[in-house]
């Protein structure tokens, strides 16, 4: 009985000091996350609960394996298993600072995001914001992925002395993994090019092989378009450094669109001018800063005129386009109807 209790008391000290830890972990933690809400409200650019959501799982891991790890060497456990679970805490606690890093990257996307409203109509800056936090964040995440791949590895004895060796022959490695890695290397800078130069922006508009469609995701390999009828275009992000392509909002999101009717020569074509800038003067789609209707073009048959109007971005253009088109042929038809085109002939009377 007498040896029970000893045993029983050798026990609970080690134990009781393992509990302390973690709960002293858990207090520190809740402390933590109460100062990092308050500092949430105190800060306008952080999003409400964005320190929460992305600091709650990571720290309270983070915590608790560092208070295990300092309990650790007041535990009564074997040289040998003691230096077993410190090397498997020290490769988790690795990983977790990684987490951590990584969530402080997806923090600082939502704090850049919350003040750059990409669904705004004058999205210009905000989009050239996404476009280059997107491709930074997904660099930063690989890049704090690799290190800490790295640094565990690095902590095995056996691959540390396999990495000096590598490292001696570094130059030859260097150019046979250059000479191998050609297309990705082009690739990755091509990714680096386009967050920072930006031919293309996240929800830019943009014409790819013959297809219109607006840039829905970039990254560092490839880009997806959503095209208009909600297909995807995947196309290789080298594709926007190599061949030309149309941007229709680079600089601005207004644009002009175009309507061309064909009409016979006996068409009013001033009373088809007036009517444009009626039915431009009721749409709400028009900007009101271009209305024009000129004779583009003459045949032995038709007329061509084209209406020029501009709209305030692509989508609300090739609405407007439909709607002026419709209401100009029904004009002609409902008050010229014989200036609708036509088919001459002319017959002999003489052979008749």
């Amino acid at each position: 009985m007498v040896a029970i209790l000893e045993n029983w008391r050798e026990l609970a000290v080690p134990v009781g000091i393992l509990l302390s830890a973690v709960v002293a972990a858990l207090i520190v933690h809740y402390l933590l996350l109460k100062i990092l809400h308050r500092l949430s409200r105190a800060v306008t650019v952080i999003p409400q609960g964005a320190l929460k959501k992305h600091f709650c799982r990571p720290l309270r891991w983070l915590l608790l394996f560092v208070a295990v790890r300092f309990a650790l060497p007041l535990q009564p456990f074997p040289t040998e298993l003691e230096d077993v679970l410190g090397h498997f805490i020290g490769l988790v606690l690795i990983g977790l600072v990684s987490w951590l890093l990584i969530e402080i990257v997806y923090l600082l996307e939502d704090c850049v995001f919350a003040g750059f409203d990409i669904e705004e109509k004058d999205n210009l800056r905000a989009r050239k914001i996404h476009t280059q936090l997107r491709v930074v964040k997904r660099i930063a995440i690989v890049i704090v992925t690799i290190l800490a791949f790295g640094t565990m590895l690095m902590t095995f004895p056996r691959v540390r002395q396999l990495g000096a060796a590598i490292l001696a022959s570094a130059g030859i490695v260097g150019i046979v993994l250059g000479m191998a890695a050609q297309k990705t290397i082009a690739t990755f800078i091509a990714g680096l090019q386009i967050a920072f130069t930006q031919p293309i922006r996240v929800d830019d508009v943009v014409i790819v092989e013959n297809e219109w469609g607006r840039i829905e995701e970039i990254t560092l390999t490839y880009v997806v378009v959503r095209i208009w009828d909600l297909r995807r275009l995947i196309v290789p992000i080298t594709y926007f450094i190599d061949k030309p392509f149309q941007n229709w909002t680079r600089a601005t999101a207004d644009i002009l669109g175009t309507v061309y009717i064909y009409v016979d020569y006996t068409v009013s074509v001033d009373a088809v001018r007036q009517q444009l800038k009626k039915i431009l003067n009721d749409c709400e789609l028009w900007d009101k800063k271009v209305c024009g209707l000129q004779v583009t073009k003459t045949t032995e048959r038709t007329l061509e005129l084209r209406a020029l109007m501009s709209a305030a971005d692509a989508s609300d253009a090739w609405a407007l386009r439909c709607h002026v088109r419709e209401k100009l042929v029904e004009f002609i038809r409902e008050n010229f109807p014989n200036a609708l085109p036509k088919l001459r002939a002319e017959f002999d009377k003489q052979k008749s």
